[in-house]
């Protein structure tokens, strides 16, 4: 049987949930205004980690015409089991919410496995007239798949001037054949990798080839571009010029607001509260509802937008205040720049750029509770694509590097006789870790305790809270909690010795996985910074003897140091700072780095001994 699973190579099994058995993309470029896409793709999907590299979906929209579309799924003998065609496909809108979207549609099939492994063959082609979006090859879709065959072919018969990069090809067995008018890419016998602890994204390893044209057709628009800043400069004159014109009653609003105010930041911060109270996000799926944001006027008509709407409509209205700002193009949740060498359509979603002397401002305009000026690690730190009328440039966004995600917990302990304990604490956050808790203000208290017992503090047992506070500081982006707590038989007395954990409240166990051989180099993806400052008060009838000595190490990755002081006969403090640096490095110093990780996680769980007098 042509498909049976029993055909795979073994090694091809080997740390796989998928195995892409044939994949075959064939592009015809005809036109600037006309391409024809077809796929064939022949996936054997070995357990329920791999059913989503086995899609079975195509978008589609006025521009774009599915003229082919079926589905045949096999068992793990060739049998076949289930078909679809066109007709049995499901045909939904590719928004969530809201109607400014309604020619963003896709076709798709929910399939449920019965029993694995399973084979896929789904087979699709569209024509369109957007050649904006040429589709990449990315034969190796991540981790945990490994690929039999994979097929990249592009024909350009009227030698439109196109451009390509390569990237991470070298280190794979690729064929590719390359004329003016035809592009070909045949990679075969591809085992999966396996995913590293605190390693790299799949995208920094695996072989990618892009491909735009010179000239294009975007959603009605011609264009041509060969850089950022000529392509900056197209999109600028075709998708957003005309669309921030705002009708007078809101406009009225805008002057109102800012009225008898200079400080330009201080103007921007009223209009971007004034967008974020009026509006509401709604997602629509990448790659859906092109580029060119809806108008201003009914986004501030209707109320909500997409991210394209929300920040050109932000912009609008910054206009009207005499705030200079730029619509800005981005790659936003896991960590990726656009590609600054290769000018194409890129990213999958859009911020708003203020130009700062000092530093510039970002401003993410589809959420009702972000502070002003704070971009969080949704889209942080990389490079972007900043659209002026003169052109594009591409500029990074705010980094909040180490020190500067900072939480500090200040605590007074009392311990109890008969071992329990009761404190009240004050945790206050900054930058990414400011970004982590600014959420805990949704929930209901009964959520937030939940939330402290089950997940914070989840390592101390019998944990109740008393009581809790949270206040959330939008102009400092400063995040507080004040909480009230008690744990029961938190020591262990015996024979009249009182041993507890000295780390009540931070205590970071984690260790990364040991491998006897590391493939991957190390990544530390976030940095920061944790002091913690107890007050501990012994039980009456306990003496307190000989305290711990400091406990101190510093290495690339980061530096920790705990320390006690005696404060009187029955007080001590209990000190610990943390710092863990961000970075990539070599897969050689992986074992120094779960070597350091190893040593904190001992002494996080550190405890003393107390005796009766």
């Amino acid at each position: 049987m042509e498909y049976s699973s029993f055909l795979i190579p073994a090694e091809l099994k080997e740390d796989a949930n998928a195995v892409v058995r044939n994949s075959v993309i064939e592009i015809a470029i005809e036109d600037v205004d006309k391409m024809t896409v077809s796929k064939r793709e022949v996936v054997t999907v070995l357990n329920k980690l791999g059913i989503s590299d086995a899609r079975i979906a195509e978008s589609y929209d006025n521009d774009t015409k599915i003229t082919k579309l079926s589905a045949v799924i096999y068992d793990a003998f060739g049998n076949q089991i289930k078909k679809y065609k066109e007709r049995d496909f499901l045909d939904v809108s590719a928004v969530d919410g809201g109607t400014l979207y309604s020619d963003s549609r896709v076709k798709y099939v929910d399939y449920t496995p019965i029993t694995y492994p399973y084979t896929l063959v789904f087979e699709s082609e569209y024509k369109t007239a957007t050649t904006g979006f040429i589709p990449w090859w990315f034969p190796v879709n991540g981790y945990y798949v490994s690929v039999e065959k994979s097929t990249y072919t592009l024909k350009n018969p009227k030698g439109i001037a196109w451009r390509k990069k390569e990237t991470h090809l070298t280190d794979f067995n690729i064929e590719k054949n390359d004329s003016e008018t035809d592009l070909t890419y045949v990679l075969k016998n591809q085992k999966a990798f396996e995913y590293e602890n605190s390693s790299l994204s799949s995208r920094d390893i695996l072989p990618l080839v892009k491909v735009a044209l010179n000239k294009f057709y975007l959603k009605g628009v011609y264009g041509e571009a060969t850089n950022w800043q000529e392509f900056g400069k197209w999109m600028h004159k075709s998708l957003l010029e005309g669309r921030d014109v705002i009708d007078d009653a809101t406009k009225f609003k805008v002057l109102n607001l800012v009225k008898g105010i200079t400080d330009f930041e201080e103007k921007a911060k009223i209009v971007y509260e004034f967008m974020q109270n009026k509006t509401r996000y709604i997602s629509v799926q990448v790659g859906i509802g092109g580029w060119e944001p809806i108008a201003a006027r009914q986004v501030d008509k209707v109320g909500y937008g997409d991210c394209k709407g929300l920040t050109n409509y932000t912009k609008a209205l910054l206009d009207i205040a005499g705030v200079t700002s730029y619509y800005t193009v981005v790659y936003a949740d896991k960590k990726r720049n656009l590609d600054k060498d290769f000018s194409s359509i890129q990213g999958n979603h859009v911020i708003l750029n203020i130009p700062n002397k000092e530093k510039d401002i970002w401003l993410e305009c589809t959420s009702q509770t972000m502070p002003f000026g704070f971009l969080g690690d949704f889209t942080d730190d990389r490079d972007v694509l900043v659209v002026m009328p003169e052109g594009g440039v591409i500029k990074r966004t705010t980094t909040y590097k180490n020190i500067e995600n900072f939480q500090k917990t200040d605590a007074t302990v009392q311990l109890k006789k008969d071992g329990s304990l009761t404190a009240t604490l004050k945790r206050v956050s900054k930058g990414l870790q400011y970004d982590d808790k600014q959420g805990l203000v949704s929930l209901t208290e009964e959520d937030l305790i939940k939330r402290y017992k089950s997940n914070v503090w989840s390592y101390n047992n019998n944990l109740e809270v008393n009581s809790v506070a949270i206040e959330n500081d939008k102009d400092k982006v400063v995040f507080t909690e004040d909480l009230s707590v008690s744990i029961k038989n938190y020591a262990a007395i015996n024979q009249g010795e009182y041993l507890f954990r000295v780390n009540i409240f931070n205590k970071i166990g984690y260790v990364p996985k040991r491998y006897r051989t590391r493939k991957l180099p190390l990544k530390i993806s976030q940095g920061y910074k944790d002091i913690d400052d107890l007050i501990i008060k012994i039980p009456d009838g306990y003496s307190l003897n000989n305290l711990p000595e400091t406990k101190e190490l510093s290495t690339d990755f980061g530096t920790y140091k705990i320390t006690f002081t005696k404060v009187d006969d029955t007080t001590f403090k209990y000190h610990k700072s943390i710092v863990i640096k961000e970075g990539v490095y070599p897969k050689e110093e992986y074992k120094l780095y779960r070597s350091f990780r190893r040593s904190i996680a001992k002494y996080e769980n550190l405890r003393i001994a107390i005796t009766k007098k």
